[in-house]
């Protein structure tokens, strides 16, 4: 079999500050959400989720900027997963929920992909030694938080963070059952160890009772990557 053809880049942008809290889950909560042809992919048998919270900077759609919409927040809880094809194995993830502030972003992002997106207002702080990601819910203000101390290091080879962070391929369930892969191309990130971290507010309106319950408890891991360039090929339906 002839490897599939190499899809054109369509997205490019830069992901700074990528704050991402991390949390050990039971895979049944999981394994409902795994679009076809992937599989759920753990550490050390565990699987996770993160919720991951960073800037979007210099975004331009096949080349070009799009008016008011180059910079802005975004904050995604996700999880991974992993498909064989041809003898290689793709590590990526899906997204069980992606906010962004720009409400055209998430409602084209809904329509032609049917990624899980929503619109809510939003607010970041990234003066280190701390970093922070706002989201407004109605009146009320949930925040994901970090803090952290010394410098930027290299991720060690078969550490937690590298398996959160080394994951270059996104998976999306489609209502006719079928599945869309994307690649992302970035070079390996550089991330601050925390002293501290969380997240604050009200999680079951944003994510409900299920992840509001686990998202209540201090995140069993957290790191900040100083983040990159990057480039997402145009998706394909498996």
């Amino acid at each position: 079999m002839s490897p599939a053809p190499r899809q054109r880049v369509f997205l490019t942008a830069e992901w700074r500050y990528l704050t991402m809290l991390n949390y050990p889950v039971d895979a049944a909560l999981l394994a409902p959400l795994v679009p076809a042809g992937c599989e759920l992919d753990c550490y050390h048998g565990v699987a996770y989720i993160s919720l991951v919270g960073f800037l979007f900077l210099n975004t331009r759609v096949a080349g070009l900027p799009v008016p008011f919409h180059r910079n802005f927040e975004e904050v995604n809880l996700r999880f991974y997963v992993r498909r064989r094809e041809a003898g290689e194995i793709r590590r990526g993830v899906v997204f069980e929920q992606e906010i962004v502030p720009r409400r055209a972003i998430a409602t084209v992002a809904r329509l032609a992909y049917q990624e899980k997106y929503r619109a809510h207002p939003m607010r970041h702080r990234t003066a280190l030694p701390e970093v922070e990601y706002g989201i407004r819910s109605g009146d009320r203000w949930s925040r994901l938080w970090a803090r952290v101390r010394g410098d930027a290091e290299a991720l060690s080879a078969g550490s937690e963070a590298e398996f959160i962070a080394e994951h270059y391929w996104g998976y999306c369930a489609q209502r006719d059952g079928s599945t869309i892969e994307y690649r992302v191309e970035h070079s390996p990130w550089n991330v601050w160890r925390t002293v501290a971290a969380g997240f604050e507010g009200d999680a079951e309106a944003l994510y409900g009772r299920e992840y509001a319950r686990i998202l209540a408890c201090p995140p069993q891991s957290a790191f900040v990557a100083e983040g990159s360039p990057v480039s997402v090929r145009t998706p394909r339906r498996l």
